[in-house]
């Protein structure tokens, strides 16, 4: 198992670069940036071109764009060649509304013959690798063809057969959006098909080292996209590896140690506090944008007594008052 592979997930206002710096450290062998809109970055918006900011220090490192038309795709593609990632990903799986809803993202599941144009002009603009993430369909009742065949079976071939050099597959549909069990068997089944011969990479409910083992090996997937089960926990991917690679601590993390105690965990929260704030370059912003993982967390969760502390802690809009807050919370609850 010491060649399995673990990535981060792209995640609209989570995969910044503070986020992702910290996955790296403790263990992710690729990184994803946030999602880039394509008919923005045409646009010049500032806020999405920022988005193309990469350091070498998050190598391999992937900007996943989104849109819902190829000519605009293809150009957004060429923008983002020159900011030099390792990949060009393309979202078809994004469910939410302002997305999916508009035609993009997952929304591209209702039009295959789309989809596939889209994944051609991005493959034929650029001289990187391109890759695609995606879902299993549309709804549970779309998830086979009148043949029995799967339908995202067929549609992986179809994306290969469109030069992709990876695919990443959700294992729900879009009507689930987040809900419900990610369905890795039918992600086995396209890793399992003779005709396949792309790297298939598995998302949904990896959360545990455990887990992880489980679908490694009951699957055969090429890697595992880790979300929201990275939410305040950037030190996962090395649990992870840890449960599979002897001394991975030792040999792998340059000297790093995998945090322990409540203590250690949430000096690793401190710092991507402050990384926030550096990175959006506003105080109270920049504790806003890392909040979600702070109040997610498993450092925080079924704490006794902790209702009001927690409140504390997500009204707190000073760096002094959210690490004070912390301090006080490994004081009175930590190993």
């Amino acid at each position: 198992m010491s060649n399995y592979k673990l990535y981060l997930a792209p995640m609209e206002d989570v995969t910044d670069p503070a986020f992702r710096l910290l996955c790296k450290r403790y263990g992710a062998d690729r990184v994803y940036t946030e999602f880039v809109n394509a008919d923005a970055l045409v646009r010049d918006v500032e806020s999405t071109v920022r988005k193309l900011r990469i350091s070498d220090a998050e190598r391999p490192v992937a900007i996943q764009i989104y849109g819902r038309e190829a000519g605009p795709m293809a150009d957004a593609a060429r923008i983002v060649e020159e900011a030099q990632p390792d990949f060009i990903d393309i979202n078809f799986g994004c469910p939410v509304k302002k997305v999916a809803g508009k035609g993009a993202g997952a929304g591209l599941l209702r039009d295959v013959p789309k989809m596939l144009a889209i994944t051609r002009a991005v493959v034929n603009a650029v001289h990187l690798p391109v890759t695609a993430k995606t879902r299993l369909g549309w709804t549970h009742d779309e998830l086979y063809l009148p043949d029995g065949t799967p339908f995202i079976v067929n549609l992986a071939e179809a994306l290969q057969d469109c030069g992709i050099q990876e695919l990443a597959i959700h294992g729900r549909t879009r009507a689930q959006m987040y809900t419900g069990e990610a369905d890795w068997t039918l992600i086995g089944a396209v890793k399992n098909n003779p005709r396949m011969h792309i790297p298939i990479i598995g998302n949904g409910d990896v959360t545990t080292p455990e887990r992880a083992r489980e679908c490694f090996e009951r699957y055969g997937v090429d890697a595992i996209m880790v979300g929201r089960g990275t939410f305040g926990c950037p030190w996962l991917f090395a649990e992870m590896k840890e449960a599979f690679i002897p001394d991975f601590e030792a040999t792998q993390l340059h000297g790093i140690r995998i945090p322990r105690t409540m203590a250690e965990k949430v000096e690793v929260l401190k710092e991507h506090v402050s990384r926030s704030i550096e990175w959006i370059g506003d105080e109270r912003k920049g504790i806003i944008h890392s909040r979600r993982h702070f109040a997610n967390s498993p450092v925080f969760k079924g704490l006794f007594d902790f209702k009001q502390t927690r409140i504390a802690l997500l009204r707190a809009d000073t760096r002094d008052e959210v690490f004070q807050l912390m301090d006080y919370i490994v004081e009175h609850w930590g190993e």
